[in-house]
């Protein structure tokens, strides 16, 4: 008997699609999977009208809340065959191993709690916004805001299955019409979300917007097709530089890129952490709990651990005691978090391992079977090749001042570990005047609020949709004709 073929399934607007399968290379080339020919069914993933959005406005929102409570149940993995056999062939194409992937599916029903999401969309948006005109008396007008759903089209990054369900959710909640182009190294996750949602509820609005299908990005005469004005108007692009850089090429008037483009964290640390050996201990683990999770593909994973203790011998050998406490408790943190990495980048293995014999300039913890590795530099610099730690290895950096560390914070910099709380006020204020876009307590850059509020420096949910305004004059405003015509100030 053969072995069944892994399928990325195309979903469209409350239909399944499992026939032309051409087959696809996953990312890595462990794996090949089958998918609709994009080419067959390009006419049916657009929304043929934007006339057609008109039933979204149908459901109120506690309506959309509804749904995805229902929804989020019917994922757990003992109940679900859909999201049973996504799991099995993401073992092969996902990033991290499975005990981490395994934890991300077994956690993912949880992020439909209707409370959770509620919550999150009056932070971002103001559920008064997404149902009705918020009205005020403005320089002589009644003013109306109101957030209408867009015609969206998300490219998905695959460092992790729970965004092809946080996309949904945000485009369920904004009253959207979503086109989700799944990666190569998550193509099963979303596919078996959305046909969950056809078993459940197939001629449901939200089933209805939400079309699901993968094509290997870089096919021009398909996306040149699909990336047009009349059929979208915002592309939510995650990725690297060259992902987001391809769509680039596609933006025209009347389409707007929302980009989540590639992003690195980092931690800044004061000399309080060299102490005591208790200090460190607890230091230690605060790193490692913002470095290893998931093992390092994030891009609010920790790469770069500055320490402001100073150069001097006697710092260094505290920094190296630091270094030993990080690297066991990253040892130490349960496989369902962090584990040895599914494949070292053997080029970094190569850097690292010619780092060793540096070692009046480095010390390196670790790393040689592969597990991820402690860098220690004993002056102020970072390893030259800073920007490809990955694999649960990074770089811990002695510093005097806080300017020195303020010095590499950038555009690129997303999430900002501080530590102790002494640094909090300075460190988030000039952090964010240099281009640092998220701070939080060291140690709890995994485990804070979620994805509830701004990303990336930029507000998603507020950017996918569209903020249209109502003005009427009140009774007492002047018009532009009669004998006062000549008094009115046209301002903007």
């Amino acid at each position: 008997m053969m072995a069944k073929r892994p399928i990325s399934y195309a979903v469209l607007r409350g239909e399944v699609v499992e026939t032309d399968l051409i087959e696809f290379g996953g990312r890595g080339g462990d794996i090949t999977f089958l998918a609709p020919d994009p080419h067959k069914i390009a006419d049916r993933i657009p929304l043929a009208s934007p006339r057609l959005m008109e039933d979204m406005y149908s459901v109120p929102f506690e309506g959309i809340l509804d749904y995805l409570a229902e929804l989020g149940p019917r994922l757990e993995l003992s109940k679900n065959p859909y999201m049973q056999e996504a799991l099995e062939y993401s073992y092969d194409t996902a990033p991290s191993t499975k005990p981490i992937v395994d934890a991300f599916y077994h956690d993912l029903p949880f992020m439909f709690d209707k409370e959770r999401i509620r919550k999150m969309v009056d932070f971002n948006i103001g559920i008064d916004h997404l149902e009705g005109w918020v009205e005020q008396q403005l320089n002589g007008c009644t003013v109306g805001i109101r957030a209408y759903g867009s015609r969206q089209l998300h490219i998905v990054a695959g460092n992790g299955p729970v965004l092809g369900a946080l996309t949904i959710i945000r485009g369920a909640v904004t009253r959207g019409d979503m086109i989700i182009k799944v990666p190569s190294n998550d193509p099963f996750t979303t596919g078996a979300i959305a046909r969950t949602m056809v078993d459940m509820a197939p001629d449901h609005p939200i089933t209805k917007h939400l079309a699901v299908a993968y094509w290997r990005g870089g096919d021009e005469a398909l996306e040149s097709k699909i990336y047009q004005p009349h059929n979208i108007e915002k592309i939510c692009a995650w990725g690297g530089f060259a992902s987001v850089k391809h769509v680039t090429k596609y933006i025209q008037p009347g389409i707007e890129l929302i980009s989540l483009d590639p992003k690195r964290s980092a931690s800044i640390i004061g000399k309080e952490a060299l102490e005591s050996p208790e200090t460190m201990t607890e230091v230690g683990s605060r790193i490692a709990a913002d470095f290893a999770p998931g093992n390092q593909v994030a891009c609010s994973s920790s790469r770069l651990v500055y320490v402001m203790c100073g150069t001097e011998d006697e710092d260094i050998e505290k920094l190296k005691q630091l270094g030993q406490a990080t690297y066991d408790a990253m040892i130490d943190l349960p496989e369902v978090i962090s584990t040895k990495p599914k494949r070292y980048d053997p080029d970094l293995k190569r850097q690292v391992d010619t780092l060793r014999l540096t070692d009046d300039f480095y010390t390196v913890i670790g790393g040689k079977d592969g597990e991820g590795a402690i860098l220690i530099s004993h002056t102020s610099d970072r390893v030259e090749f800073w920007e490809y730690l990955g694999d649960r290895t990074i770089n811990i950096i002695p510093v005097d001042t806080l300017d020195e560390v303020l010095d590499v914070v950038d555009a690129y910099t997303q999430t900002v570990g501080v530590w102790p709380d002494n640094l909090w006020d300075v460190v988030r204020h000039k952090g964010a005047l240099h281009g640092g876009q998220r701070f939080v307590e060291l140690g709890y850059g995994f485990n804070g609020a979620g994805l509830v509020g701004p990303q990336d420096g930029i507000e998603p949910m507020r950017r996918i949709v569209k903020w249209i305004v109502s003005e009427k004059p009140l009774a007492d405003k002047v018009p532009l004709w009669g004998d006062t015509a000549k008094d009115v100030k046209m301002l903007a």
